[in-house]
């Protein structure tokens, strides 16, 4: 019966009772931290079926081994009287893991002695809305750091991720040998800190011995400072009281077992908080983040060194920073690889590719030239695109026109299948590269430019003040477009253009025009690049031809998606020298050669002894030329059976042959032979051509020691700079090279 003061609620509700209906955990402890207490919801909480955890340690609760000594932490603040807020990861009997948010209390006796400690918990991620927001913040930080593979903006996107929301300070501190390199150092509201307070970016930073990051590197875990008026850290760089830094948590940054850095967090009077101050959970929150971060700067930094060797392979394989001096024209080239992005469904790309070009100084003073780009990106793209320079470079040497040049790199293109190499060619896999390349052959004497063009852009042409695009007859094939196996031929056409004096051409890969992005987030179209690089390439066309190059690569703004190739070719405004002269092909004529040679160099003003050198090769080439020539028969048609022609029909062919021998017997005037000598000069070497019908071309023969004969080439080969030959559409040509002086 109760007593009459007793109302009738207040008998029904005994302690344990209302205990037993919380929603939130109640953890009763002794002065020794031995649970003696914990109502309904703290077995639900920690994963417990009975009361087993009574009477054991609070340990015994799962506190995960990092939160230990947090626990040690509160229950020495407790016993002193204290009260003490913070979060814990427990581990529950099933595996799984919570993080509960602990408020603990001293439980005094009625004389005030404190006989133990009481925790109240909760569950931290579904009742904290605060610990909530953190949560997503570390979502959000995951998606970040999967946006790039670049370190720099790896770095700059955390910190922007962080600071404010999470912290007015933000330090990520990366080890460069031996040595920890401050790479990033944000604060809140665009504050920067009094010189000689903290370290700046890219400088160099030491942290005193018990500082908490040189804590968090040596234990190699996160260190929470609750409340930085309680702790001091002397030494350079370090914060001045005057900065009001109330709180800081150090996380170490580790990538496969290797130590990168560490990164620190801290709070200040920079900003306006309900707590400024971290606590344990923060801490626990920060080590997870410092954990992605250094997995992103570990494989940014792996992304980087790829980067860079693929970098420095494609460059090893392209032509050198300066381009060569060359007779009459002016050469300008530039190459630019994008740079690392998520593009187009294939990942991120190291957007190292294959865009290549050469100049390739040929015969008497002629050049090659070539842009292209192979499909894809990466170390194939570039590999291909160095066999493919390799290959055109070794073909170009035989002087062969640009549309053979093209069938022949087609060809080439093709064995580069992994079908083809493994001799199978109904293997699945891979299939040939696809190619785009144009090959121009530029003859600065004649001014005369030979092309064909295997499916690429034609370049720009600036000529009497005005920009346009040189015009393809033909846009040919991509290399490569004709599937192993595949029947059919595919045709280059050539075609040549007359430039003017000082016409210059603005030769580009695709990457200059290509998916550049607008400030709208849209993309320009290529008509609208293309629209653009002419304005830019007209408005500095009075330029040199750097400044040409330079005015197209900044023409469209935007990052470039692709990398990108220029080449900028300008031709001289001047004639260059140049002496011809058609002779009979008979012995006498050869000292004729050999006096128009003389007097040819003598007007150039080359030296008496160079001048002599070079009319003594003139004798040799041409008197081989007249040799070979005069003993070289007519050609005459041989007769042609027609496969399954009857007997009639071989009778008539060999009557129409019988006639032409007859009518060839009866001519009484005898073929005239002829070949032409063609004297070069530029502005170090003069080029000596001698052009015949003969089409077989000369070789050099070993002599013996009675030959009268057969020395001729071989002196050719031995005091000339470059010799060779060539076939013409008429015959071959001979050639040597000289330095004027």
């Amino acid at each position: 019966m109760t007593r009459w003061s007793e109302s009738a609620i207040e008998a029904q509700l005994p302690p344990e009772t209302v205990l037993s209906q919380m929603e939130m955990a109640v953890v009763v402890c002794d002065r020794f931290s031995n649970v003696i207490y914990g109502n309904a919801f703290a077995r639900r909480l920690f994963g417990f079926d009975g009361d087993e955890f009574i009477g054991r340690s609070v340990l015994s609760l799962g506190i995960a081994e990092e939160d230990h000594a947090q626990a040690a932490e509160l229950a020495r603040h407790v016993l002193k009287g204290g009260v003490w807020e913070g979060t814990f990861s427990n581990i529950r009997d099933d595996g799984s893991t919570v993080y509960t948010r602990a408020h603990a209390v001293p439980l005094r006796h009625p004389s005030g002695a404190i006989d133990g400690i009481v925790i109240f918990a909760r569950e931290a991620f579904r009742s904290n809305q605060r610990d909530q927001e953190r949560y997503g913040l570390l979502e959000r930080v995951g998606e970040r750091l999967a946006g790039s593979l670049e370190l720099a903006t790896t770095l700059r996107q955390m910190a922007d991720t962080l600071v404010p929301q999470f912290a007015d300070h933000c330090f990520i501190d990366l080890f460069s040998g031996d040595r920890l390199i401050r790479r990033v150092s944000r604060h809140a509201g665009g504050w920067s800190p009094p010189p000689g307070t903290w370290a700046e970016v890219d400088e160099p930073v030491s942290y005193p011995p018990g500082h908490h990051a040189a804590k968090a590197m040596q234990r190699r875990d996160a260190v929470l400072v609750e409340d930085m008026a309680q702790a001091r850290y002397a030494g350079p760089g370090q914060a001045a009281d005057d900065m009001g830094v109330t709180s800081a948590i150090s996380a170490p940054l580790l990538a496969r077992g290797e130590l990168l850095g560490v990164m620190t967090l801290a709070l200040s009077n920079l900003s306006k908080r309900p707590d400024p101050h971290y606590d344990g959970f923060d801490r626990d929150l920060v080590g997870a983040i410092a954990s992605r971060v250094a997995l992103a700067v570990d494989n940014a930094m792996l992304f980087e060194t790829e980067r860079e060797t693929a970098l420095a392979f494609q460059k090893d394989l392209l032509p050198g920073d300066v381009p060569p001096r060359l007779d009459g024209m002016q050469i300008a080239w530039r190459y630019e690889p994008a740079r690392p992005l998520e593009s187009h469904g294939h990942g991120i790309q190291t957007q190292v590719g294959g865009d290549w070009y050469d100049v390739i100084p040929l015969s008497a003073g002629r050049v090659g030239l070539v842009i292209g780009d192979v499909e894809g990106r990466g170390a194939r793209a570039a590999a291909v695109m160095g066999q493919l320079r390799a290959a055109l470079r070794a073909f170009a040497q035989a002087d062969k026109p640009p549309a053979e040049i093209l069938r022949e790199l087609d060809e080439w293109t093709r064995t580069l299948s992994p079908a083809r190499r493994s001799g199978r060619a109904d293997e699945d896999g891979p299939r040939a590269p696809l190619v785009s390349c144009t090959y121009f052959v530029y003859d600065a004497w004649s001014r005369v430019l030979s092309f064909a063009n295997a499916g690429h852009d034609p370049p720009l042409l600036i000529q009497d003040g005005q920009v346009t695009e040189l015009e393809f007859d033909s846009k040919g094939a991509m290399l490569g477009v004709r599937g192993s196996g595949v029947g059919g031929e595919i045709l280059f056409n050539e075609e040549s253009r007359e430039l003017k004096p000082g016409a210059t051409l603005v030769l580009y890969t695709d990457g200059l025009i290509d998916r550049r992005p607008k400030a709208d987030g849209d993309y320009y179209t290529r008509d609208e690049s293309r629209r653009m690089v002419r304005e830019a390439v007209a408005a500095a066309a009075d330029g040199d031809v750097e400044a040409v190059a330079e005015a197209a690569f900044e023409a469209v703004p935007g990052d470039i998606d692709d990398d990108v190739a220029i080449v900028v070719i300008r031709t001289s405004p001047e004639e260059l020298a140049v002496e011809q002269r058609t002779f009979a092909a008979e012995p006498i004529m050869v000292s004729e050669a050999r006096r128009m040679a003389a007097q040819t160099f003598a007007s150039w003003g080359m030296e008496p002894e160079q001048a002599e050198l070079a009319c003594l090769l003139v004798s040799e080439v041409v008197t081989n030329v007249v040799l070979h020539a005069a003993g070289s028969p007519a050609p005459r048609p041989e007769p042609a059976l027609l496969s399954g022609a009857g007997l009639e029909d071989e009778e008539s062919l060999l009557d129409e042959e019988l006639w032409d021998l007859s009518m060839e017997l009866g001519r009484r005037e005898p073929q005239v032979k002829e070949f032409t000598l063609r004297l070069r000069r530029g502005s170090e070497s003069i080029w000596v051509e001698v052009f015949d019908s003969d089409l077989r071309l000369p070789r050099i023969r070993s002599a013996g020691e009675t030959d009268e004969g057969g020395r001729g080439l071989y002196l050719v080969d031995q005091l000339a700079t470059r010799w060779g030959a060539r076939p013409t559409t008429d015959g071959k040509a001979v050639w040597f090279e000289l330095p004027v002086s």
